[in-house]
């Protein structure tokens, strides 16, 4: 690529990084090479392998990334301790705390990469295989006609709630549904977040995530670099979402994107993602009709929507009634129906502040009665949210994705209740 073992300290040193004498370092110009974009969360992911290895008394060795691919080279002297099976998966854990999909482990000899067609020599590949992920769009997942349960988890709103957040995401992720979206704050305020914890969901238990991406505040610059970030971190399914106005932020929040069909239109011209959006079984709250609502909706499909999500909702009847209404719009991707466990008696609250959705008699009697109680409340709002997935397989509705609210408790609850269902 043009570049000597002189430029490439220079470059180091200009990046603040440190640069191995022995083996010579090719992982700054490989960057180059493979036109991998150099980012300050990249450099941080070098010297967090860097330390890891030391800390593991490993002295020469060297890290190679592109995208989402981490390659870590050891002399020959110590592969044999670098492929010992706590050392590798400590490694391999974690690495894809840090985001990366895909993680091997090789030696090297006079700068070359160890070649042996015995089995035992090629541990690399091995790993490679065993720890690959393999990519899955939505729509991949919902065209097996099989039911399927998903699950929506939110980051943190600060990064000093992130560990919390995401151990609490994970847990849900080790349930293993079908898939798992990732929600943003207002106005884009926690994006890094969503992406982290959406590329650990798919790297550390290989659940493919979808994230999401708002209007909010966003121009067309700002977008391409999300998709930029999202392609780099492994990220092959996006939610586009108008998003709502946040409370803290001054003058107009939709300017050059005001409706998530012109997001989707962007997402979808920027290519190779999978490319989800919202519905209203009940409107949207700023439609006048919807009737209103519908037509913009099948925009938003044209627009390259392959899938949709709903609302929540705690009456299926008014899903029923508009399921029917989106058919005959000519609207044909997959829907999935949108539910939310109601664990406390003021999720029943905010859910009609926010969304305006009905709720029944027989929900709001449950929470009059057991409101009061931690436990008694989550126990009826599981029971309550199973009974309505239950009813919904039963009337053909292969797809349902539950509002976890990143409650692990009450999503594996669910899911336990399914689980024969589910088979």
């Amino acid at each position: 690529c043009g570049f000597t073992k002189a430029d490439i300290r220079a470059l180091s040193r200009y990046l603040g990084l440190s640069v191995w004498e022995k083996p010579s370092y090719a992982c700054l110009a490989s960057r180059f090479v493979y036109g991998e974009r150099i980012t300050a969360e990249k450099l941080k992911m070098v010297d967090r392998a860097e330390q890891l290895l030391l800390d593991m008394g490993f002295r020469q060795m060297r890290v190679r990334i592109h995208g989402s691919l981490a390659r870590i080279e050891v002399e020959p002297d110590g592969f044999e301790r670098l492929m010992k099976e706590e050392n590798r998966l400590e490694i391999v854990r974690e690495f894809k705390k840090y985001g990366f999909a895909y993680v091997t482990l090789a030696g090297i000899q006079d700068g070359k990469h160890e070649r042996d067609n015995r089995q035992k020599k090629c541990t690399g590949m091995s790993l490679y295989k065993k720890y690959r992920r393999k990519k899955v769009k939505i729509t991949e997942i919902l065209k097996n006609n099989k039911r399927t349960l998903s699950f929506e988890v939110f980051p943190p709103k600060t990064d000093s709630d992130f560990e919390a957040v995401r151990e609490a995401a994970y847990k849900v992720a080790a349930l293993k549904p079908a898939f798992m979206s990732v929600t943003c704050g207002a106005g884009g305020s926690t994006c890094g977040n969503t992406l982290a914890i959406a590329a650990g969901i798919q790297n550390t238990y290989g659940v493919a995530a979808t994230s999401h991406l708002t209007c909010v505040g966003a121009t067309r610059q700002s977008i391409l670099s999300a998709l930029d970030d999202m392609r780099a971190a492994g990220i092959e399914n996006i939610f586009a979402l108008r998003g709502d106005r946040p409370d803290w932020m001054e003058g107009e929040p939709f300017k050059e994107y005001r409706y998530a069909s012109e997001l989707a239109e962007t997402i979808n011209e920027y290519g190779g993602f999978c490319i989800g959006g919202a519905c209203y079984p009940e409107g949207h709250p700023d439609s006048a009709t919807i009737e209103e609502d519908i037509v913009n909706l099948k925009k938003k499909v044209d627009a390259g929507c392959e899938f949709l999500t709903t609302q929540m909702f705690f009456d299926n009847n008014i899903f029923y009634e508009f399921m029917e209404r989106v058919r005959q719009a000519g609207i044909e991707v997959p829907v999935i129906a949108g539910i939310m466990p109601v664990t406390r008696a003021s999720q029943l609250e905010n859910a009609v502040k926010l969304s305006g959705c009905n709720m029944p008699l027989k929900l709001k009697r449950i929470a009059d009665s057991f409101g009061d109680s931690r436990e008694a409340m989550q126990q009826a709002g599981i029971i309550y949210a199973t009974e309505q997935i239950v009813d919904l397989y039963a009337n053909g509705i292969k797809n349902v994705h539950v509002y976890s609210m990143n409650n692990a408790e009450a999503a594996g609850a669910i899911l336990n209740n399914l689980s024969d269902i589910l088979k």
